[in-house]
């Protein structure tokens, strides 16, 4: 009769039990005697010795990458800030523009103010105007103000602006005027100075020094001294109007007058608001 054959699979399972039983009975010892915790921690420490350079390589590649991505968020954040800051300096330095404008504004204003209340045009009518137009070249300088015929400006008028004389009415429509500036080399005002010496101030251009003609070399005349309008020609102005100060005095030799040169009061490059002195006596 054959024996029977016990298959290679049961012995296996068999063998796999037995070890099973073996290790938990070993392990029951252990932890009997007190060694269960010296191979628990041997095995700990193994895993971690087999775990720390993977930890290690793992850390090296996400650290970068993390720093990475928190820099680009700290990176877009400065930048908003970066803008917030430039539009507000921007806001500011448009608020300290928009400032000293208008505080030259009304520091021009109370000159004209000044210029109004003297005696020689306060009684004066006079027409408030804007200039709208600056018309310069090499040798002439005009200016084309916003009131005209129907405001009663006239051919002639005298127009006065911040700090004195700006020049007189050479043109005039309906609703503008063109005036001459007194550097227009066609400008020809009577002034006096000192004791009543009574000169010609001339325009030569815009820019340039305006010229006091007929000043006898008797005539005394110094730098800085107040050059105001005579009231002569024809009285085409009023007299006593601020016009200019000496900048300088020169003596020629063998001539019979002096080279004396002045400086408008009135700011004629930055002219906003000027006043039309309508002079009954104007010619």
């Amino acid at each position: 009769m054959a024996r029977a054959v016990r298959p290679r699979r049961s012995r296996r399972t068999l063998t796999t039990v037995l070890v099973l039983v073996l290790l938990s009975v070993t392990i029951i010892t252990l932890d009997e005697t007190g060694r269960a915790e010296f191979f628990t921690s041997g095995v700990k420490t193994a895993a971690s010795d087999l775990y720390s350079p993977l930890r290690s390589g793992v850390n090296g590649v996400l650290d970068p990458i993390g720093r990475f991505f928190a820099g680009a968020v700290d990176y877009g954040s400065v930048e908003q800030e970066n803008q917030k800051l430039q539009e507000k300096i921007t806001a500011l330095e448009h608020e300290r523009t928009a400032a000293a404008s208008a505080s030259a504004m009304y520091r021009a204003l109370q000159r004209l103010l000044a210029t109004d209340r003297l005696p020689s045009v306060s009684a004066l009518p006079k027409v408030p105007a804007e200039v709208i137009a600056q018309n310069t070249s090499d040798f002439a300088a005009t200016v084309t103000v916003d009131k005209g015929r129907d405001e009663g400006v006239s051919l002639g008028d005298p127009v006065i602006g911040p700090g004195g004389l700006v020049g007189e009415v050479v043109t005039v429509t309906h609703t503008t005027a063109t005036v001459r500036l007194l550097t227009d080399g066609k400008s020809k005002i009577g002034v006096s100075f000192g004791h009543q010496q009574e000169a010609t101030l001339d325009g030569t251009g815009q820019g340039r020094a305006l010229q006091i003609e007929y000043v006898p070399t008797t005539s005394p005349v110094s730098k800085g001294e107040l050059i105001s309008t005579s009231g002569l020609q024809g009285a085409a102005f009023p007299p006593g109007i601020p016009v200019a100060r000496v900048v300088s005095v020169r003596d020629i030799v063998g001539a019979a007058d002096k080279q004396v040169t002045a400086r408008p009061l009135a700011d004629l490059a930055d002219l906003t608001y000027v006043e039309v002195v309508q002079w009954a006596g104007s010619s």
